[in-house]
């Protein structure tokens, strides 16, 4: 097992490696200058040279990228070029906040997609299949800011039973940070249990079928056993897939839900960082997205092994 993950860990290298240079590249060759951003009206040349200089933007682009990079490997992911306060002080700052919103987000898509999934694999033909059929057609059709707009309005206006908006950390008011985030962390799951019921109707169907679980059910297992225990045991490698791949993408893309709710997450972060041209802070948040990514990608390959122990001996 651990053989496996050292092999993991090093094809993750050149992955993050490209990232970083990608992520670099498309920076550079966005349009507009930081520098006269950050000069601001009157755009001295003396300053816009000093700044240049500073930040070293009139170096060669490899020149650049591999200074970065050596930064990067001290543990220094630079600073905002708007603020000058360091890409990892932001990073730590933020990342709390979309962290808690994506395991939320993941946990309520895992309680509701899953056994939904299952339900409509072992009821197929029924009104259950039918009725999750339509749920998880409907949570992939909704917009999530549309979503989030109207449960603001029924459950905070009307009914004010959470909050509207705001954050508030676990480590200040355990419960009050619950009550923040459990509005935008179903709002955000409903897309992503869509997505796991279908998947695990499949799965679990395909796995039904085999002749293992005819076997099973030959020798008198019980219904439920067979299901849980046999069918969906050697359903579950597609679904891990998916939840660890989904969860990865929450860390990135949960921008309209955080907007929305007006969480301090990474969303914000990165748009903000975009419009003001801060290569710095896009960069740092872009490559921490990238090694959450790779993570996540380690966890499924643990979980397979947890799931199915024959991969432990290649």
């Amino acid at each position: 097992m651990l053989a496996l993950l050292l092999r993991r860990i090093l094809v993750a290298i050149p992955t993050l490696i490209l990232v970083s240079m990608i992520v670099f590249m498309l920076q550079k060759i966005m349009p507009g200058d930081p520098v006269l951003a950050l000069a601001g009206e009157e755009r001295d040349p003396v300053v816009l040279a000093a700044l240049r200089e500073t930040y070293r933007l009139d170096d060669p682009l490899p020149m650049q990228y591999a200074a970065w990079l050596g930064q990067v490997l001290q543990g220094d992911l630079g600073k905002s070029l708007r603020t000058d306060v360091p890409v990892l002080e932001l990073v730590a700052q933020k990342l709390p906040v979309t962290l808690q919103l994506a395991v939320m987000s993941i946990l309520f898509a895992v309680m509701i997609g899953i056994p939904a999934g299952i339900l409509a694999a072992v009821r197929k033909g029924t009104a259950v299949e039918w009725g999750a059929n339509i749920a998880a057609l409907s949570g992939m059709s909704i917009p999530n800011f549309w979503l989030g707009i109207v449960m603001i309005m029924l459950v905070s206006v009307q009914w004010k039973l959470l909050p509207a908006s705001g954050y508030v950390p676990p480590t200040e008011d355990f419960w009050l940070s619950m009550k923040t985030m459990v509005m935008p962390a179903f709002v955000l799951s409903t897309g992503i249990a869509a997505y796991l019921m279908r998947h695990t109707r499949s799965a679990v169907l395909e796995a039904l079928n085999a002749d293992y679980v005819r076997t099973a059910r030959a020798k008198g297992v019980p219904g439920r056993r067979v299901v849980l225990h046999h069918a969906l045991r050697n359903a579950l490698m597609p679904i891990i897939t998916l939840v660890t791949l989904l969860f990865g993408e929450l860390l990135a893309g949960a921008v309209l839900t955080e907007q929305i709710f007006t969480l301090p997450g990474f969303g914000k972060l990165i748009v903000d960082a975009v419009f003001n041209r801060d290569y710095a802070v896009v960069q740092g948040v872009v490559l921490c997205v990238a090694v959450g990514f790779i993570l996540m990608n380690v966890l499924a390959d643990i979980l397979y092994i947890v799931v199915n122990p024959r991969l432990r001996h290649p």
